[in-house]
């Protein structure tokens, strides 16, 4: 299932591709979903201990971040992550998938929600039946309460906008 818009917000493309996203606040959203993605890393952990990959991606994009590696590199890092993956059981693969939505962020600032919703998917399938809704809703306020101010109201609009198409996880 895509979690990109068909028609992408401008205020999600950076300032030199033709949108409104100056690159202090791309950077700002790689680094929460860094934040969000990182949260969720010891449900892969657990899973795969020796596997580092989704750790590599979270680092690759805070790399990014700071200037240290291109973001080709942090693309790269993202598939691997996601590779990572395949085959584990929900609570991990979603925690990788994190990771590898994080690392992406410095491609399109967009996968800043995948991040997010992936680790609340991951949140979610670790809980017990009866607990799965709060699970959800306490990572997503969690995730909320770190938004760095500069971008809060670019993200919950962008959370409102395209909660259908990451599986309504952003929905109150």
């Amino acid at each position: 299932m895509p979690i990109l818009p068909a028609e992408r917000d401008p205020r999600l493309i950076t300032v030199r591709r033709g949108g409104t996203l100056t690159a202090e606040h791309h950077r700002l959203l790689a680094e929460w979903a860094a934040l969000c993605a990182e949260h969720v890393m010891h449900l892969f952990d657990e899973e795969q201990p020796r596997d580092t990959r989704p750790r590599d991606a979270i680092e690759a994009g805070r790399a990014w971040v700071r200037g240290e590696v291109r973001m080709g590199d942090a693309r790269r890092a993202a598939f691997a992550a996601n590779a990572a993956a395949r085959g584990l059981p929900d609570p991990a693969r979603f925690a990788a998938l994190a990771a590898g939505q994080a690392a992406a962020v410095a491609h399109v600032a967009a996968h800043d929600l995948g991040a997010a919703a992936y680790s609340i998917r991951a949140v979610g399938a670790s809980a017990s039946a009866g607990e799965v809704g709060a699970a959800r809703v306490r990572e997503r306020e969690w995730q909320r309460e770190r938004l760095p101010a500069e971008v809060r109201e670019l993200v919950l609009d962008d959370q409102r906008s395209r909660s259908p198409i990451c599986w309504n996880v952003f929905d109150d």
